[in-house]
């Protein structure tokens, strides 16, 4: 029997936060306690929180007991070039359950495109306890720095990204 993969919520977080949060680690030896980051990014704990599960959502950081830790694959990223970098984030994205979620509804879709309505209903069957607008937001935002998914603001089309 396949399992069934668990699907969670993206934190509403720009991926430029996620990034500066793993360069951060890596400038101070990989590790430090969530308090004393909040205060050196001079962002508050809530915040700084939602940072820290957008990076593990990645796979970019851990957080044993009060610490977050950059794993391997963060180093990696903060280690490579901008293309690099956009390249590891792209794999790094097909593999969360939304993203692939999200991929294999556009692959069915006549262009390989859908409305922003079409995509915030998708979003809303795939997460019924969550804001689609809010995660929508956060899809765009992460799957355009990735160059997985692309979003044309004045028609409001949602598109992969060639």
């Amino acid at each position: 029997m396949k399992r069934k993969e668990a699907t969670s919520s993206l934190p509403d977080v720009g991926i430029s936060q996620v990034l500066g949060l793993v360069s951060h680690l890596s400038s101070v030896g990989g590790k430090e306690d969530i308090y004393r980051l909040a205060g050196e990014l001079s962002m508050e704990l809530g915040e700084t929180l939602k940072v820290i599960r957008a990076a593990e959502t990645l796979k970019l950081v851990n957080t044993p007991g009060g610490e977050v830790e950059m794993e391997p694959f963060g180093a990696k990223v903060v280690d490579a070039s901008i293309h690099e970098r956009k390249e590891l984030i792209f794999e790094q994205l097909q593999q969360i359950p939304l993203f692939k979620k999200i991929r294999e509804f556009l692959d069915e879709e006549d262009g390989h495109e859908a409305s922003k309505e079409m995509v915030l209903e998708k979003i809303a069957d795939i997460l019924p306890n969550e804001d689609a607008e809010h995660q929508f937001g956060a899809i765009v935002s992460w799957g355009r720095y990735a160059e997985l998914f692309g979003y044309n603001d004045d028609s409001e089309t949602f598109y992969l990204d060639q």
